[in-house]
């Protein structure tokens, strides 16, 4: 087994508790890059919310790659869509008339990290969620954008108690035609249904002529458990979920005792550890 790819959740992963990244994981990132690894950030977020990441890391360039959305959008990092799955105007529609009838927080995003919702009364969730990813934020209904708008995610925001009540709901309703994953405790997302993390990272695979074998796919949470099957190595941050745990080859430090340096180190694809 030779890793040729690491691709590495953003949020609780690549990230510390302060949303941060550590200096022990910029330059393990970097010791990476500079031996002809990629290294592709693998996020819920849009382009806008992994791009200063992306800056600080060095990761640029024709030949690099970034997974956004949840899978639904796979891009170099120049820019290039390489793959797009959306969600359909009508869906969309059905999904606002849905939130509204249960007064639960819902947002959209379109392809160039624009958030969207009907709500009057904006959630709270969602405006951290636009502030976090420097992201626009509009109120506008379906009826208020064209009719051809189609989004890359639909997204409940709210408390884990809220979230916890509407899922079973959300997923008996739209389950059998969108993929619905809870992001977070704060997040229940709605895709396309060919979308998830491994989809996006089998499409990738596929261009790059890699096979899984040679693929890391490093994680915290239920929405990085698609790429966990499909990675040869599945890394969980000691962080994560029990169930992203569960399921992972080898368990990492947190993301606060440098998990990322860790298991670069442990598998050989930065030549010394980081200090």
């Amino acid at each position: 087994m030779s890793i040729q790819l690491v691709a590495i959740d953003v949020d609780d992963t690549l990230l510390n508790s302060k949303g941060k990244l550590s200096s022990s994981t910029i330059t393990a990132v970097k010791a990476a890059l500079a031996q002809g690894v990629k290294v592709v950030l693998c996020s819920g977020r849009p382009l806008a919310g992994v791009q200063p990441f992306l800056d600080q890391l060095g990761i640029s360039g024709d030949d690099q790659y970034v997974i956004t959305y949840n899978g639904a959008i796979t891009a170099t990092v120049a820019g290039e869509v390489l793959a797009k799955h959306l969600v359909t105007n009508q869906q969309y529609r059905e999904l606002t008339t849905f939130a509204q009838a249960h007064q639960a927080g819902f947002n959209v995003l379109d392809t160039h990290s624009v958030i969207y919702t009907a709500d009057r009364d904006v959630n709270p969730i969602t405006v951290v969620q636009a502030w976090e990813n420097s992201a626009g934020l509009l109120i506008r209904t379906p009826d208020e954008l064209p009719a051809d708008f189609e989004i890359t995610k639909g997204v409940f925001g709210g408390t884990a108690e809220e979230l916890d009540a509407i899922e079973p709901t959300v997923r008996s309703t739209f389950g059998d035609d969108l993929y619905v994953v809870r992001a977070a405790a704060n997040f229940l997302e709605v895709l396309n249904p060919v979308v998830n993390k491994g989809q996006a990272l089998r499409e990738l695979a596929k261009k790059l002529n890699l096979p899984a074998s040679d693929i890391m796919a490093i994680g915290d949470e239920r929405n990085d458990l698609p790429m966990f099957a499909f990675a040869g190595t599945a890394v969980a941050m000691g962080n994560g979920n029990p169930v992203a745990k569960g399921q992972a080859d080898y368990v990492t430090a947190t993301n606060d005792e440098g998990g990322i340096a860790q298991a670069f180190t442990e598998f050989k694809l930065i030549p010394a550890p980081v200090k």
